[in-house]
């Protein structure tokens, strides 16, 4: 739920000064995971078990309908998960199409760290996962699947934007029509006291999309990038528009150029607008930057995109100041 205490204005670039240890991720929910994360790096420890540890509070929620275990399913009722895990030396793994495994994150880091490939999908993801000590379970809550059979009473895909406000605040209807549940991504950036950055992605996808659709979230360069030089960038919302521009690597080039991390993301949601001026006017996307110093910033298309960030003196859900419409 969106704590209206933890809301703050956005600071923009001159105000941040940056800061270490450091994360940052996307969403309302962002603000548990970042503690989860934050136990981590407050200890000295890594960015990456700071990533991976904080995305597993939302992955395993039932009420999040957007990431993990309770995520709405395809259209053919399977739950199939999306994740990725980048490191500070450019290391990556990632898996797509996972289906009944409680944490992809961390099926992603084992295929990182153990395997000579950066992704596994569907079945193979599924039996590298069993392999390696994953329990399989059933991931599809009675909640979503009661979304998903009044959905299918119509089966008329209306993506509605920003919807996780929606869904976690306090002050919106608890329970929406099939149609109008949405998707989205928890995108984490970590910056530990080493000053090694670290990043995380995981969803379980666009509702009701096709089985086998495969989105931003899970693909390096397009829905996470991180080089250890410059910073680290991650996306959300409209997958296939991320993927079209590699949209975190750009934001993540942007930064090397000279951008502040705002500058950079807003640059990345402009050339989706100028590519696609009819498309972006019905869809949301936006990017969430940090880079070296410890400096952040987000743009999106739309109004209502929220991310969180937490370091020693804050844990606040912060809301852009800026976006194109």
């Amino acid at each position: 739920m969106i704590d209206k205490k933890n809301i703050a204005a956005f600071a923009p670039p001159a105000v941040n000064t940056g800061t270490r240890p450091i994360v940052i991720s996307t969403w309302d929910f962002g603000v548990a995971a970042n503690k989860a994360a934050w136990k981590v790096l407050s200890s000295g420890g890594r960015a990456l078990d700071a990533v991976e540890k904080g995305v597993h509070v939302p992955e395993a929620d039932p009420k999040n309908q957007s990431v993990g275990y309770g995520g709405l399913p395809d259209r053919d009722g399977h739950v199939t998960l999306d994740a990725c895990i980048m490191d500070e030396l450019g290391n990556c793994g990632s898996v797509a199409g996972l289906e009944h495994i409680m944490h992809p994150i961390s099926v992603a880091r084992l295929v990182m760290e153990k395997t000579p490939h950066v992704m596994l999908v569907g079945d193979g993801a599924l039996q590298f996962a069993l392999e390696n000590g994953f329990k399989k379970q059933n991931l599809l809550t009675k909640e979503s699947e009661g979304a998903w059979k009044e959905w299918l009473k119509t089966a008329k895909y209306e993506p509605v934007m920003n919807i996780e406000n929606k869904l976690y605040d306090k002050a919106a209807p608890t329970k929406l029509p099939g149609n109008q549940y949405n998707h989205d991504t928890i995108g984490m950036l970590a910056l530990d006291a080493k000053g090694n950055l670290s990043g995380a992605c995981t969803t379980s996808g666009m509702a009701y999309k096709l089985h086998g659709r495969v989105g931003d979230s899970p693909i390096i360069g397009a829905g996470l990038y991180v080089d250890n030089e410059i910073g680290g960038a991650t996306s959300t919302g409209v997958g296939e528009e991320v993927i079209r521009n590699v949209g975190s690597f750009l934001v993540v080039e942007l930064m090397r150029q000279g951008y502040s991390p705002e500058d950079a993301c807003k640059e990345a949601v402009m050339r989706i607008i100028r590519k696609k001026p009819e498309t972006a006017k019905k869809i949301q996307v936006g990017f969430l930057a940090l880079n070296k110093k410890g400096e952040y910033g987000a743009y999106a298309i739309q109004q209502g995109f929220s991310y969180a960030v937490c370091t020693a003196q804050k844990n606040d859900l912060l809301i852009p100041g800026k976006s194109h419409y």
